[in-house]
């Protein structure tokens, strides 16, 4: 039986799950889905060689939706991720596939606050996702049960044993059941995730999926380096300055496509959204208009472009980058077809540049950096645009009427004056500036990471020593002409010193009372902007508001273009605190409200006290 031949049907699936998937687009299953489906729902464990993008997450999701699909008190089915953007990126798929279920979801990972999550667990849930950090965090609260697990699945094993979570994978383990089911997918197999395969899952099926070569070399492949907040605008001015041709712009969320589009719509562009809330016609609709150029940019889902086939496809955009290559690269292989050359641009947060890395080493291909356009920049491509218009104007024969009314007004005024006045017209209807000088210099969110010293992009994980090259300590100790231990050296600090008055005083409205802690602003800072840990001096988290010193080069650079911090999920506003000044009293006496500590410090309101005389 050819693999055209099986359908979703076949498996015995719930009828509500089979609609679900074929409203996304899904056809016929994947090779990975026909050899795991089968498997699991007969309730064998199973061990999958697979990466993300051969259509894993419907292999393993659909079983286990049908399997809890009549829900229950307890958690019944766990999935691992080693990342917070793949458990959404999971936890999304799921509930795409149980839309028509009664099956509640929680995804649990860190960086945020635990009440929400606290929230849904106290309620009753039936599928958990979630990383091993946070999954542990919970179970350690007593606030997570796992005693009645039904399905257990480990997704990109493999990378969890590199991030350094197989402990905490281990400890989870041992909270489950042995009865469970247990499902372990990873894209290599490295000894310790066959001992863990061979320990603890019984008589598994073993799949695996033959890997396709991946051919970008045709792809001109860049990145821009980007704080999440700055995305939109990043995106805005990129595609102002590309020229006039049809684009495709890849979101993680429904939400992210549908606000990027309405932000790019406000600046004049002409784009559309296509993601899963869309009816079929409405989608037909987007991109009958995209192939027909009377729309140059759709921002999309990877759920809703599925099957989207778009000839002369200049241009492809990742919003947000993928979390795995296979994804990457069906992504921008949407541009460059039919032996034509393509681009493809992904917008980077500094702390996803081990990813940009690790997609060059594996693919053999340079991902270059690029600099966010310039105020000067898209003001000199729009001119450039109107004068080439004006220009094909030129090459059109003059009514005899229009040549009268032009020697008319020569006659009134020098042709300088009479073209600068017609340009300034002309220039006004199509909203480009010709007047202004505008600033030469790249936004300011994109200046902040070059104002701190000691700046150095990291290299190619390809190019650092391999540990195997280093030699051992056994070697060290044998070695016969190793100096003699003697006294330790001082400690090198690598922190810029900072001399008084080289630090700006930062105000964020938003403190302890809203759980931000010190950690948190340090992981803003260097997650959104770049800047290093040992440039970020003293913080000050109040309940009302919080107080950072920043190296001036570097504060002056945020507050230039009135940065955002992104905190608990919100933008927060950066400016410079200002003191307000204590209120004048008379000579000799002090607030009441208020009196001084020694230090100079203002003490807590306390009683009211009694004046004493002065002492003789």
């Amino acid at each position: 039986m050819t693999l055209a031949s099986h359908s979703f049907d076949q498996f015995g699936l719930d009828p509500r799950l089979v609609a679900a998937v074929t409203r996304l687009g899904f056809d016929t299953p994947t090779p990975i889905q026909v050899s795991a489906i089968g498997a699991l729902m007969a309730g064998r464990d199973v061990v999958g060689k697979a990466r993300t993008g051969s259509g894993k997450t419907a292999a393993f999701g659909l079983p286990l939706l049908e399997r809890v699909k009549d829900t229950g008190p307890h958690v019944r089915a766990l999935v691992l991720a080693p990342t917070r953007e793949l458990a959404v990126q999971v936890t999304e798929a799921l509930r795409s596939y149980a839309r028509e279920l009664p099956v509640k979801i929680v995804t649990l990972y860190g960086g945020v606050a635990y009440a929400p999550q606290l929230a849904a667990l106290s309620r009753g849930v039936s599928v958990v996702v979630g990383t091993p950090g946070r999954v542990l965090d919970h179970l350690d609260r007593k606030t997570l049960d796992l005693s009645k697990l039904e399905v257990l699945v480990l997704d990109e094993a493999d990378e969890m044993l590199r991030m350094g979570f197989i402990d905490d994978v281990l400890r989870i383990l041992g909270a489950t059941p042995p009865t469970r089911q247990f499902v372990l997918f990873s894209a290599t197999m490295p000894a310790p995730i066959r001992s863990i395969a061979r320990k603890h899952l019984t008589d598994p099926v073993e799949v695996e999926v033959e890997e396709r070569a991946h051919s970008t070399q045709h792809i001109t492949q860049r990145y821009l380096l980007v704080p999440q907040l700055n995305k939109a605008e990043a995106l805005a001015r990129l595609l102002a300055i590309e020229p006039g041709e049809r684009t495709l712009v890849f979101s993680r969320t429904r939400a992210g496509a549908a606000e990027v589009s309405a932000t790019l719509a406000a600046r004049g562009v002409s784009v559309d959204a296509l993601h899963g809330d869309l009816t079929q016609g409405a989608r037909e609709q987007v991109l009958g208009r995209l192939r027909s150029g009377r729309l140059d940019v759709v921002v999309a889902t990877d759920v809703a472009a599925r099957g989207l086939d778009v000839d002369q496809l200049a241009h492809v955009v990742n919003l947000d980058l993928p979390t795995d290559l296979e994804s990457y690269v069906h992504r921008i292989g949407r541009t460059g077809r039919a032996g034509r050359a393509g681009v493809a641009t992904s917008l980077v947060t500094p702390r996803e540049m081990g990813r940009v890395r690790t997609f060059e080493r594996v693919l053999g291909a340079r991902i270059e950096r690029v600099e966010p356009p310039s105020d000067a920049q898209i003001v000199e491509k729009r001119r450039a645009r109107l004068t080439a218009d004006i220009e094909t104007q030129l090459e059109v024969p003059m009514p005899p009427a229009v040549e009268a009314l032009a020697s008319e007004l020569l006659s009134r005024a020098p042709a300088p004056v009479v073209v600068g006045a017609l340009l300034r017209a002309f220039a006004d209807a199509r909203g480009v500036d010709v007047t202004s000088t505008p600033d030469p210099r790249p936004p300011a969110w994109a200046r902040v990471r070059e104002s701190f010293p000691g700046r150095s992009e990291r290299p190619v994980r390809s190019e650092r020593p391999v540990r195997s090259e280093r030699p051992a300590r056994a070697e060290w100790s044998a070695r016969d002409d190793r100096p003699a231990p003697g006294p330790r050296p001082p400690r090198d600090d690598t922190r810029p010193r900072v001399e008084p008055g080289e630090e700006l005083e930062l105000f964020l409205p938003m403190g302890s009372g809203r759980g931000v802690r010190p950690q948190d602003i340090v992981g803003a800072l260097a997650g959104d902007f770049g800047i290093p840990g040992k440039s970020i001096g003293r913080i000050d988290v109040q309940p009302n508001r919080t107080l950072v010193w920043l190296p001036t080069e570097i504060a002056l650079a945020l507050l230039d273009d009135g940065a955002l911090l992104r905190l608990r999920g919100r933008g927060v506003p950066i400016s410079r605190a200002r003191h307000e000044p204590q209120r004048a009293t008379r000579p000799g006496f002090e607030r009441r409200d208020r009196p001084l500590k020694r230090g100079g410090h203002a003490a807590p309101p306390g009683p009211k006290q009694k004046r004493l005389p002065p002492r003789e």
